[in-house]
């Protein structure tokens, strides 16, 4: 065996155990994140939802009452928001009847007592006496 073809052979082990590891460490912290994701609570509960257009107008609270489990279908069923689906869930681009301007580079941002949300509106879990925000905020 020459010397090229020795490298070439060690290469190709050194791919193949890069990949297995790869997809061992996609598999371990998918494991992780479902087991820590914060869970949803099932039942009644009564959730705050405060809409801030901004400049386009005076901030408004919505107080509701609701067996939802996950914030996106309160928003819809209420009529608070509504947007399209896409492979992330909902995409909000209205609320409280202002409609985010994509030229402007407007977009809602969610955030929980004032910290921005880590997750989509159809993935963030609700629980009684829950406080949400929706901030048209701009640039990307």
């Amino acid at each position: 065996m020459t010397k090229t073809e020795n490298t070439n052979q060690t290469n190709k082990k050194g791919i193949v155990i890069f990949a297995v590891v790869l997809v061992v460490l996609i598999g371990i912290f998918t494991a992780v994140y479902f087991v820590t994701r914060p869970a949803a609570q099932s039942g009644q509960k009564t959730v705050t939802i405060q809409v801030d257009p901004g400049e386009y107008g005076e901030s408004t609270t919505y107080t509701v009452e609701t067996d939802e489990e996950y914030l996106g279908p309160v928003l819809v069923k209420e009529g608070i928001a509504e947007g399209e689906e896409s492979q992330f869930g909902l995409f909000i681009q209205t609320a409280g009847g202002v409609t985010a301007d994509e030229n402007r580079q407007e977009w809602w941002c969610i955030t929980k007592g004032g910290q921005e949300v880590t997750t989509g509106a159809d993935e963030t879990p609700i629980a009684d006496g829950d406080s949400f925000e929706l901030t048209l905020k701009t640039g990307w």
